[in-house]
């Protein structure tokens, strides 16, 4: 376990609109207060799940402002600041500073495709950027661009770089990694909580958490009580909705925010294009898991 301070249980936000499309900064006060009263250590912001690449940086900026004053320190909060260029993460990642976050959130630039000298150095002018401590986001299957285990071992050198999301599905190089850091590992795969968790990662970002924050906070609950078997039950129980949820063509920000409408929670609703919302039978099969989840617990 790492001293990041970023917690265990962190959620990877929605980020709430209106009808109309615009920023809905009231509702993501209500969802944000919501998260961390239902288990939430953490709260990372303007990522895949906070459709990041629809959003201004001025929009950015409100919502961290925004989940900051809801939150009030009960939670740490992360933003997202990787994109395509290099001097605009940069400028994201002092801005976000400014904002008032806990920490960067920044995945390798995507569409160029740039190699791995390109790539530890983008990260290590990201940490020099600021005084903020940076997760190094790892998700090839979004950006094109791995962030490999020997890049990972030198950009551990970095004071400011303390931990990873982990979305690469290669957990041999996970593991070397953890084995030869101090990084703070955490799954972005929701099926991979427990499995992380127990092989001494820090935690996880988990998009399902929009919805059912309580069922992952018990499952690093129950482990770190000793209590393996209900642990997994834990997990077992989040496969059928995390299943619906990630594994379908709709993506987790369509399926999430499409389940929080249907239940009149806040932050559900309007996706911005090119997303497009979930249609009538996708709900219907995403209240059916939910319900037996609920049932289940």
């Amino acid at each position: 376990m790492s001293d990041t301070n970023f917690g265990r249980a962190l959620c990877a936000m929605v980020t709430p609109f209106t009808e109309a499309g615009d920023i809905d900064l009231d509702a993501a006060r209500e969802l944000a207060d919501r998260l961390v009263t239902e288990g939430c250590e953490g709260l990372v912001l303007s990522g895949t799940t906070g459709e990041s690449p629809t959003t201004t940086d001025a929009e950015k900026a409100e919502l961290v402002r925004a989940v900051r004053e809801a939150t009030d320190g009960r939670a740490a909060v992360l933003t997202g600041v990787g994109t395509a260029d290099t001097r605009h993460t940069l400028d994201l990642a002092r801005q976000a500073q400014q904002a008032g976050a806990d920490g960067l959130l920044a995945a390798p630039p995507y569409y160029s495709r740039p190699p791995q000298d390109a790539v530890e150095a983008h990260f290590r002018a990201l940490a020099d950027a600021t005084d903020l401590p940076v997760m190094l986001y790892d998700i090839p299957a979004r950006t094109g661009t791995r962030i490999e285990p020997d890049t990972l071992l030198r950009l551990a050198e970095h004071p400011r770089i303390v931990a990873v999301k982990d979305c690469a599905y290669d957990l041999l190089g996970t593991q070397k990694v953890m084995a030869a850091t101090d990084l703070a590992y955490y799954t972005g795969c929701d099926e991979y909580v427990l499995a992380l968790y127990a092989l001494g990662g820090a935690g996880h970002v988990s998009t399902v958490a929009n919805v059912v924050p309580g069922a992952f906070r018990a499952i690093v609950d129950a482990y770190d009580a000793g209590d393996t078997t209900a642990a997994a039950r834990h997990q077992q129980r989040t496969i059928p909705l995390t299943e619906l949820m990630m594994g379908s063509e709709l993506p987790g920000t369509v399926t999430v925010k499409a389940l929080l409408a249907a239940l009149g929670l806040p932050g559900g609703g309007t996706v911005r294009a090119p997303l497009r919302p979930a249609c009538r039978d996708a709900v219907d099969g995403l209240l059916a898991a939910y319900e037996a989840l609920v049932s289940a617990a």
